[in-house]
C-alpha cells in the first residue's frame, strides 16, 4: 500500500514539475540553431512558435510537444524522405506551410508522418503542399487531422502519386474540415476501425474517400466534386455513410464493393454532362478544363456532341449484403443504380432516382421488392395515379422490362430499340405483367420525392 503511493506521489511529482519547466520557445529563421536542433533539446510539453519564414525539413519530432506557427512560416524539405516525422504521443502541429517530401512511394515519403507511437496527434490548420503523401497516419490511435489544406501533386500519373491522408491501423483516428486536391485519392483508409471522416472537401483525385478493411466508421457531411469516383467502400463493415455529396464526379458517386452491414443515408448524387476526354485519360489527370461545369455544358438536348454524362453510376452496388439504403437523393446519371453480383439483404426505401437515363440496371432473374414497411422510393418516370391522396403510388413501378435485360445483355440491339417489334413486346408486357422477367419492383412507389439538402455551391 505505502509502495503505491509513493510511486503515484512521485509520478505527480514529476508531472508538476514537467509543466513547471514547459515554456515556449521562440524560432526564427536566422536563428544560429537550426530547426531539428531546438526540438531536440527541447522540454516535454514546451510550445515551438515558428516565426515567419524558412525552415529546413526532415526533422522528427521525438517528445510531446507543440509546434505552432506564425502566418508565413514553412518547413521545407530537400526531396529526400518524409518533412516532418511525428514519433511521440500528444504531439500538435499546427498552423505550419509543410513541403518538400521525397518521391519514394514504397518508403511513403510525406510532407507530414505520424508513427504509431504518435498517439493522439493533432495536426491542424496547416498547408500541406507538393508532397507524395499528404498526412500520413501510420498506425497513430486517436490521432486527429482537422482544418489543414491539402495539395498533392498535379502532375503525372495518378498511380504515381500518394494519397491526400492515409490512415492505417489508427483505431479512432479522426479526419475533419479539410480541402484536399490533386494526389491520388482523398483519403484512404486500410485495416483500421472506429473512425471518423466528416466534413472534408475533395477536387481533382481519383477516389474522395477509398475504404479498404475498415469497420465501425462513420463518413458523414463530405463534398466529393468532379472526382472519378465520390465514395468507393471496398471490404468493410458496419459503416454510418450519411449526408455526403457526390457533385459531377466521373464513374461512381457511390461505390459499395463486399461493403456489409451499413447505414447509407441522406446522400446525395448528381451527374452532369462532361467533356468525353475525361473518359480517355489514360491514368493521367484532367485539366480544370476538362472537368464537369454547368456553365460549360451544353444546354439544349441535341447538341451534346463532345460530351458525356458522369457519373455513369449514381450508386453501384457489388456483393454487398445487409444495407439499409435509406432517403438518398440519385440525381441525372447515366444509370442510376447498378445492382449486381449476389448482393442480398439490402433494404431500399425513401430515395428519389430523378432524371437518370436508366434508372435501375439489375439483371438477376429473382423478384426484388425496393420498399420498406409500405414506403418505397421516388421514381421521376413513374407516371402513376395516387386516387386515395396517401403519397404512395396506387400501381407498383418496375423500372425494367424484358427489352432492358435484352440491351444490357446484347448493346447491339440498340439499333432495335424503335422498330414495331420492340414496341409490340412493350406494350404485351404492359397489358400482361406476367410477361415481365423477375427484377426490381416497387411495391410502394413514392410520388413526391423526400426532401433532400441542397448541393453545395
Amino acid at each position: 500500500m505505502l509502495r503505491s503511493i509513493a510511486i503515484t506521489m512521485v509520478a505527480l511529482w514529476a508531472a508538476i514539475t514537467s509543466a513547471a519547466i514547459a515554456a515556449d520557445r521562440i524560432v526564427s529563421p536566422s536563428d544560429r540553431q537550426t530547426l531539428a536542433a531546438v526540438l531536440e533539446q527541447a522540454a516535454v510539453g514546451d510550445r515551438i512558435i515558428l516565426r515567419p519564414g524558412k525552415y529546413p525539413g526532415r526533422v522528427v519530432i521525438k517528445k510531446t510537444l507543440t509546434v505552432e506557427g506564425d502566418p508565413g512560416a514553412s518547413i521545407i524539405g530537400d526531396g529526400k524522405g518524409t518533412v516532418v516525422t511525428i514519433d511521440a504521443p500528444d504531439v500538435v502541429l499546427r498552423g505550419v506551410d509543410i513541403s518538400g517530401s521525397g518521391m519514394d512511394l514504397e518508403a511513403m515519403d510525406s510532407g507530414v508522418f505520424a508513427t504509431e507511437a504518435a498517439t493522439a496527434a493533432l495536426i491542424e490548420d496547416t498547408v500541406v503542399a507538393g508532397n507524395l503523401y499528404g498526412i500520413y497516419i501510420h498506425g497513430a490511435a486517436k490521432s486527429m487531422v482537422r482544418r489543414n489544406k491539402i495539395i498533392g501533386l498535379s502532375d503525372g500519373r495518378l498511380s504515381e502519386s500518394g494519397n491526400g491522408v492515409t490512415v492505417w491501423n489508427a483505431p479512432g483516428a479522426r479526419v475533419i474540415e479539410n480541402e484536399i486536391s490533386f494526389g491520388r485519392d482523398g483519403i484512404a483508409t486500410i485495416a483500421s476501425k472506429r473512425n471518423v471522416f466528416s466534413g472534408n472537401r475533395f477536387t481533382n483525385v481519383r477516389f474522395a474517400i477509398h475504404y479498404m478493411y475498415t469497420n465501425d466508421s462513420e463518413i458523414r457531411g463530405n463534398v466529393s466534386t468532379g472526382n472519378l469516383v465520390g465514395y468507393a467502400i471496398m471490404f468493410s463493415s458496419r459503416l454510418k455513410i450519411v449526408d455526403n455529396i457526390s457533385d459531377g464526379d466521373r464513374d461512381h458517386g457511390l461505390l459499395l464493393n463486399f461493403a456489409n452491414n451499413s447505414l447509407v443515408s441522406g446522400n446525395i448524387v448528381r451527374g452532369h454532362l462532361q467533356p468525353e476526354s475525361r473518359w480517355t485519360l489514360a491514368g493521367t489527370r484532367a485539366s480544370s478544363q476538362e472537368m464537369p461545369m454547368d456553365d460549360s455544358a451544353p444546354q439544349d438536348e441535341g447538341d451534346q456532341s463532345g460530351f458525356r454524362l458522369g457519373p455513369e453510376k449514381c450508386v453501384f452496388i457489388y456483393n454487398a449484403n445487409k444495407n439499409r439504403i435509406l432517403d438518398n437523393e440519385f440525381d441525372g446519371c447515366a444509370i442510376g443504380i447498378h445492382f449486381t453480383a449476389g448482393s442480398e439483404g439490402n433494404l431500399m426505401s425513401g430515395n428519389a432516382f430523378i432524371n437518370n437515363r436508366n434508372q435501375v440496371k439489375y439483371a438477376g432473374t429473382r423478384y426484388i421488392d425496393w420498399s420498406v414497411d409500405g414506403r418505397g422510393n421516388y421514381w421521376s418516370d413513374n407516371q402513376a395515379f395516387d386516387l386515395d391522396g396517401d403519397g404512395i403510388g396506387d400501381n407498383p413501378y418496375r423500372p425494367n422490362d424484358l427489352m432492358d435485360k435484352v440491351l444490357w445483355t446484347s448493346p447491339q440491339a440498340k439499333v432495335l430499340t424503335t422498330s414495331p417489334a420492340v414496341q409490340v413486346i412493350r406494350w404485351a408486357q404492359a397489358q400482361f405483367p406476367a410477361l415481365l422477367p423477375g427484377g426490381v419492383i416497387d411495391s410502394h412507389p413514392l410520388m413526391a420525392p423526400p426532401a433532400h439538402k441542397e448541393v453545395l455551391q
